[in-house]
C-alpha cells in the first residue's frame, strides 16, 4: 500500500476548503468542529440485505488531501458507513510525527528491486530512503510511548458522529516480527480505543509471530485478521487459527482469485466464522494475466460471494478495496461509489 505525504499547512487548507465547498463552514485551527455539522449534512447506510459493505481508507490513497476530516468526507461521499483504517488518518490527527520519506516515490523502486528491474542509480536511492525510514519507524515508535490516547476517542467521536463506525484498524510499520510488544500493544489497544474488533496485518508466514501475535491479541481482547496476497492458499490460516481463537482471516478474495485457487466460494463457506473481514476487488486468474480490473470485468465471483453472505448471514463485512486504475477524469470516491453501486444490484 502506498502513502503520500503532504505539507501539513497545505493539507489543512485544503481540507478547509473542500469542505465548505460542500457548504460546511468551519471555525479554529482543528477543524474538531466539522463532525457535528457533518453528520447533519451526510448520514451514509450501506448495509444491503443484511450485508455490511465497508471500504479500506486505503482506497482513498490517491487523492489529495490525506487528513482525518478530508477522509471522512471521501467516506461519506462514497455513501459508506463502515471502514477499515489505514492508520495514517488517525495517527497524524493524534499528532504522529510527519514522515521524511515520499512513500509514494519509495513503493515503486521496492517493486522494481522485486521484479529485477531496478537500475544501479535507483537501487542507491532506495538503499537511501530505506535508511531514512528505518530512522523514521524509531522515531514513531518513541512518539507512540506517550501519545496521547484522547486523540484516538476523539477521532471515533468524529467518525461515529457523522455516522461511519470503524470495524478494522491497520496501522503501518506496528505488528511485524522486528516490532516490539509494546509496538504491537499499542496497536491492539488504539483499535479497542477505535472501535475496531479487529486489527488487521499482512499474513508474515511466520508461525511463531502468528503465535505471538495471537497471545497479544487475547491480552488485549482484540482479534487479529491476517490478510493475504497471491500466498493466499485454502489452508495459509490453518496453523494460526489453530494456535489462537484470536487470530482469524482478513480474506482477500480477488487476491486469492489471482493466486490461482479454483474455488474461491469454497474458502468463505469453510471458513465463515473465523473470518472477521473480507476484501473485494475484481482480479483474474492466472491463466487471464492476473488483472486487477474494474468490479464485473475480471475472473473474481465477487455478485455470488456477497450473495453467499446474504443466504447465510454472514456476519462479517465485506471490504471495497480500490486497487483497479482510476480512469481519466473521475477520482476515488467516484470509482468507490460505482464498487458500492455494483454490490447493491448484486444483493438486490
Amino acid at each position: 500500500m502506498k502513502a503520500n505525504q503532504h505539507n501539513p499547512s497545505r493539507r489543512k487548507f485544503i481540507t478547509k476548503t473542500s469542505l465548505a465547498t460542500a457548504g460546511i463552514a468551519l471555525t479554529g485551527s482543528s477543524l474538531f468542529s466539522a463532525p457535528a455539522i457533518l453528520r447533519h449534512y451526510k448520514k451514509p447506510y450501506s448495509v444491503i440485505s443484511g450485508v455490511q459493505i465497508g471500504v479500506i481508507t486505503y482506497s482513498f490513497r490517491s487523492m489529495e488531501d490525506q487528513s482525518a476530516e478530508a477522509t471522512l468526507k471521501y467516506i461519506l461521499d462514497s455513501g459508506i458507513n463502515a471502514i477499515e483504517l489505514i492508520g495514517d488518518p488517525a495517527e497524524t490527527f493524534a499528532g504522529r510525527p510527519d514522515n521524511p520519506i515520499d512513500m509514494a516515490k519509495m513503493w515503486p523502486l521496492r517493486e522494481k528491486r522485486r521484479d529485477g528491474k531496478i537500475t544501479e542509480e535507483e537501487e542507491k536511492e532506495l538503499v537511501e530512503m530505506s535508511a531514512q525510514l528505518e530512522s523514521y519507524k524509531k522515531q514513531v515508535s518513541e512518539w507512540r510511548k506517550t501519545s496521547d490516547k484522547s486523540k484516538f476517542e476523539q477521532f471515533r467521536k468524529m467518525y461515529n458522529d457523522a455516522g461511519v463506525s470503524i470495524y478494522a484498524f491497520k496501522p503501518r510499520n506496528t505488528f511485524g516480527k522486528d516490532n516490539s510488544d509494546a509496538d504491537i500493544e499499542w496497536g491492539m489497544k488504539v483499535g479497542k480505543i477505535l472501535g475496531a474488533s479487529h486489527v488487521t496485518v499482512e499474513h508474515p508466514s511466520d508461525d511463531a509471530h502468528t503465535m505471538r501475535l495471537g497471545a497479544l491479541a487475547k491480552k488485549n481482547g482484540i482479534y487479529v485478521g491476517y490478510h493475504g496476497h497471491e500466498q493466499q492458499t485454502p489452508t495459509l490460516w490453518d496453523t494460526a487459527l489453530e494456535q489462537s481463537e484470536y487470530n482469524a482471516l482478513n480474506l482477500d478474495l480477488g487476491h486469492y482469485v489471482a493466486a490461482g485457487n479454483s474455488k474461491p466460494l469454497e474458502i468463505i463457506i469453510a471458513k465463515h466464522n473465523r473470518i472477521k473481514s473480507m476484501h473485494l476487488k475484481d482480479r483474474q486468474t492466472p491463466a487471464h494475466d492476473k488483472g486487477n480490473l474494474s468490479w464485473g470485468q475480471g475472473d473474481t465471483p465477487i455478485a455470488q460471494a456477497l450473495q453467499l453472505m446474504r443466504n447465510n448471514k454472514y456476519t462479517f463485512p465485506a471490504t471495497v478495496e480500490l486497487e483497479y486504475d482510476v480512469p481519466e477524469g473521475s477520482n476515488a470516491v467516484e470509482e468507490v461509489k460505482k464498487c458500492l453501486a455494483f454490490c447493491e444490484q448484486a444483493l438486490k
